[in-house]
């Protein structure tokens, strides 16, 4: 992926031959036919489970075997790595993600980040890329909580239209080129909470200093609610509802119960978005405290939304209950590798999306374990044959530089979604 030596002429052709080849992509049936098949399932009425697969970190050795840059400029390279790995999708990743002949250009922001709270939150962190890291509690006392200050959050206006027009003016003559507003809106309080804290301290909050985590939790909503208020004021949320909407949970969230965008203007509101709300360092606390301690500080946010999804890595099974009971809203339930799956779909039904993420161990360890994965995958679809589901992977960190393994999984996992 090192740049050769080009100039902004050579950058463009190049830019504009991979837009092309977009959108020649984005034409063939299969793609519309792809974002009916999700449309229905998240309206509730499937004709099939629904398979996608997110490399995530995984990227990283994908574009090593499949991506070579060509641009000098660096926006100039964003771009192209982001036409490129829409190519990778077409070429090697058969799943039912729905390639569009649409580039959007989310806004420019700053001071939105976890050390921007008025303390420095401090993790040591290990020298290989995504490893585990040790988080160093900042916050230790009330002193400390005083300290703590909302983020600075602040849209950069003349930053954002100054990509749009860049974007637009090298290939908004392909594609569709959009301004759009923020999209994704992501509630994990306890990740904040165990940067300030440190995990084994919150959990030992919740006995000994339960106060603390009742002002820390409070704090966390309100600092949410602001940075809501500061994109409403921007006119700058937009819409989550187009085809190739990517879920927290994975799947696609292009849904029949969500507006569309229907003109130039992307300014929605909250309520024509998606809201994913997770909890993944609660998975051990009970119910009660799980109600008590986060899901009263998520609901004011959630219920804000079009449609919530709520799950990541975290097994819901314990929690699904007081989930259906206090969310209106909800649309799409995390099943994680180590769920309950029977107990999921129980509660589930066909009343919401059964997410389910089969595990990535199979795909990612030192010998792919394909057999085990086929087994799992049959089982969890006869287990869940009631409901809508969503066929996720993701989490993979590694393919041990063979990116055949992704290729391989999406059309095993597509040929028994559709009956095979």
């Amino acid at each position: 992926m090192s740049p050769r030596t080009r100039n902004p002429v050579t950058d463009r052709n190049v830019l504009r031959d991979l837009a092309k080849t977009v959108q020649d992509i984005s034409q063939r049936p299969e793609q519309a036919e792809k974002a009916r098949l999700w449309k229905c399932c998240n309206g509730l009425a499937p004709e099939r489970p629904m398979v996608f697969a997110d490399p995530q970190g995984g990227w990283t050795e994908l574009d090593e075997q499949w991506v070579r840059l060509a641009c000098m400029d660096p926006v100039a390279r964003e771009i192209e790595l982001q036409l490129r790995r829409a190519v990778v999708r077409d070429r090697h990743i058969p799943d039912d993600f729905p390639i569009e002949n649409v580039f959007r250009v989310p806004p420019v922001v700053s001071g939105d980040s976890y050390n921007d709270y008025g303390i420095p939150l401090s993790a040591t962190h290990p020298g290989e890329a995504d490893g585990a890291y040790h988080i160093e509690p900042m916050v230790n006392s009330e002193r400390d909580i005083r300290r703590l200050h909302f983020r600075p959050v602040c849209i950069d206006r003349q930053a954002t239209v100054d990509r749009f027009h860049k974007v637009r003016d090298l290939i908004g003559d392909i594609l569709h080129v959009e301004a759009i507003g923020r999209s994704r809106w992501r509630y994990g309080l306890t990740r904040v909470l165990i940067h300030m804290r440190g995990f084994e301290q919150m959990l030992l909050d919740f006995y000994e200093n339960p106060g603390t985590i009742h002002s820390l939790m409070a704090f966390l909503r309100d600092d949410y609610e602001r940075e809501i208020q500061i994109y409403e004021q921007a006119g700058a949320i937009g819409f989550t509802n187009y085809r190739s909407s990517v879920l927290g949970t994975g799947g696609i969230g292009y849904c029949p119960d969500l507006p569309e965008r229907s003109g130039p203007s992307d300014s929605g509101g909250t309520h024509t978005c998606i809201a994913w709300g997770e909890s993944q360092e609660t998975v051990g606390v009970s119910p009660e405290q799980f109600e008590e301690f986060v899901l009263q500080y998520q609901h004011p946010l959630l219920k804000r939304f079009g449609l919530v999804e709520y799950g990541c890595c975290e097994g819901l099974e314990r929690k699904v209950d007081a989930l259906i009971r206090t969310i209106g809203n909800l649309r799409w339930i995390a099943v994680s590798p180590w769920a309950d799956r029977e107990i999921m779909a129980d509660r589930i039904k066909d009343r919401y999306v059964y997410a389910y993420k089969p595990n990535p161990a199979t795909l990612c360890s030192q010998r792919p374990q394909w057999n085990e994965a086929e087994k799992e995958l049959r089982a969890t679809l006869k287990i869940a044959a009631t409901c809508p589901v969503h066929i996720v992977m993701k989490d993979t960190k590694t393919f041990h530089r063979d990116g055949e393994r992704i290729t391989k999984w999406c059309t095993m996992a597509r040929n028994i979604a559709m009956g095979g």
